[in-house]
């Protein structure tokens, strides 16, 4: 039997979510759009099981999406979540009505019978929180099915047709705000689909660099590697695949944190002995910089010129057959959607899309099935330290976006030393595992300080640090302000160039963690 599981996504925000959960289960799946779900791939997928997302359409409407009916024939267990339940009842038989009693947020379910999907988690008479998002409801069960549990506001809260292995559930058992959501969908995937959750990073490893073998053949490999984690586990990976086949470039724009074109350049030349490239072009990048302010014109400028000089590069080491980038898959998720991408540019992203079209090469994306997590667990497979893997997200830009207005070298030094003292103190306090991401910006603002007997005139520092769980909202992480005294004490004695430090307390929406 196969050990994967299809989610077919009716566009809600929370469909990775689902993702995740299988995953942690030890179980793989895939997220394919409801559009994109066709007999063929219905077939070729070899699915131990199905899971139907939620979504913001409503089935009572015509022209709403659908399942494929193919779903219901396969004699493969089904699970429909909000939507997902609702279309499944619509399509069988049952019916779905506007409700007079909607349900958004926490809401207490009554568990009315036992059931194979609450075996082991709840039991009949049992009343567990759960986290409702729906306007309408089912009002009329298709033949087979009966409810094993209700809400105030959903009389068919959890449904089962037992014999057939169909579950619906009008809740949103992935988010955190469904307590016992987790060991639900373990359920479904271990007892009810058969899975034997023995998915893990080593498979995970063995099998990927099996597929890099194939795909790659005699072919050469040029990867990008930015210092950042993504990369970093590609070029690793690819390393223990291809070997030699592999080249590397690292191209320093000169806004990298302290120590971290060093710390690249040791960990690839000396530690995996990987080919690396180590271009230098922080003057090349800091010139076209100077007097620029505009954030968007920042990242173009540094896009653009990461291009052409990894174009440039890899002319020098004789071209190569592909390029190896480190694709993840939320990423792929958001470009394969039917609802699409944002509508709205909040900025634009540092990347090498251009590079394929332009150097005619084949793309390799080992990690395109992985979320971020993930990739940091296949690091620890892959032997890097955890010190590296671990470490907080960093733009592609640098530091360029973290200081607004122009860019000077003198700016990007002292704002070098200022993070670098920031970043000691958490870890000397415990706390840089507890937190997603922090980071120092140097404010384009100078204020009046007194450093002994004398007046200063220097710059504002400002310290930021949030926690998330994908980046897409945060909130500001609540520092003892004996922490903060410490942190703004150093930077004010240590970096000669400011004198004040603020701290940013503001969370996501409506700020973003950057600052440009």
């Amino acid at each position: 039997m196969s050990d994967n599981i299809l989610i077919i996504d009716f566009g809600s925000q929370v469909t990775q979510l689902i993702a995740r959960r299988v995953r942690e289960a030890g179980v793989y799946s895939e997220i394919v759009p409801f559009n994109q779900v066709d007999d063929e791939v219905l077939s070729n997928f070899g699915a131990a099981g199905i899971i139907l997302s939620g979504g913001p359409a409503s089935v009572t409407n015509e022209d709403t999406p659908r399942a494929p009916a193919k779903v219901f024939e396969m004699d493969i267990p089904v699970l429909g979540i909000c939507y997902g339940q609702q279309t499944m009842v619509a399509q069988m038989g049952g019916s779905v009505t506007a409700s007079d009693h909607q349900e958004f947020g926490r809401a207490f379910i009554d568990i009315t019978k036992p059931c194979a999907l609450f075996e082991g988690v709840l039991g009949q008479g049992d009343n567990e929180q759960v986290w409702m998002s729906h306007g309408d409801h089912v009002d009329a069960l298709p033949d087979g099915f009966e409810v094993v549990a209700t809400s105030e506001g959903a009389p068919f809260a959890a449904i089962a047709n037992e014999e057939k292995c169909f579950y619906g559930v009008q809740f949103h058992p992935e988010v955190v705000h469904t307590p016992k959501g987790t060991e639900l969908l373990q359920n479904f995937v271990s007892n009810i689909c058969g899975c034997s959750g023995d998915w893990t990073m080593a498979s995970f490893r063995e099998t990927k660099i099996q597929e890099i073998r194939e795909q790659v053949g005699a072919g050469k490999v040029i990867c990008g590697l930015s210092g950042g984690v993504d990369s970093s586990v590609v070029a690793v990976l690819l390393h223990e695949a291809i070997g030699d086949q592999l080249t590397c470039v690292y191209v320093d724009h000169g806004l990298m944190r302290a120590g971290e074109s060093d710390q690249v350049v040791t960990l690839f030349r000396e530690h995996y002995n990987i080919n690396l490239v180590h271009r230098d072009a922080s003057e090349l990048f800091l010139g076209e910089l100077a007097e620029v302010t505009d954030p968007e014109q920042k990242r173009k400028i540094i896009g653009k010129l990461f291009i052409d000089v990894f174009e440039e590069e890899a002319k020098k080491v004789g071209g190569a057959d592909f390029l190896a980038q480190g694709t993840l898959y939320p990423d792929v998720i958001e470009s394969v959607s039917f609802i699409g991408g944002p509508s709205v540019t909040i900025k634009s992203h540092h990347n090498v899309g251009g590079l394929p079209e332009r150097m005619n090469m084949d793309l390799v994306e080992p990690l395109r099935e992985l979320f971020k997590d993930e990739v940091r667990a296949l690091g620890r497979e892959l032997g890097l330290h955890d010190d590296f893997v671990s470490r907080h997200p960093f733009p592609g830009p640098g530091l360029a976006i973290r200081i607004p207005g122009e860019i000077t070298r003198k700016k990007a030094d002292i704002l070098r030393k200022a993070d670098a003292i920031y970043l000691d103190e958490i870890r000397k306090a415990g706390l840089y595992d507890n937190i997603w991401q922090a980071f120092a910006v140097l404010l384009p603002v100078k204020t009046v300080g007194v450093m002994g007997d004398a007046r200063t005139y220097d710059h504002v520092c400002a310290i930021r640090a949030v926690n998330s769980t994908d980046g897409m909202t945060a909130d500001y992480y609540p520092f003892p302000h004996d922490f903060l005294g410490r942190v703004a004490t150093r930077i004010i004695n240590e970096v000669r160039g400011i004198n004040r430090v603020v701290y940013d307390i503001t969370s996501k929406p409506p700020g973003t963690i950057e600052w440009e």
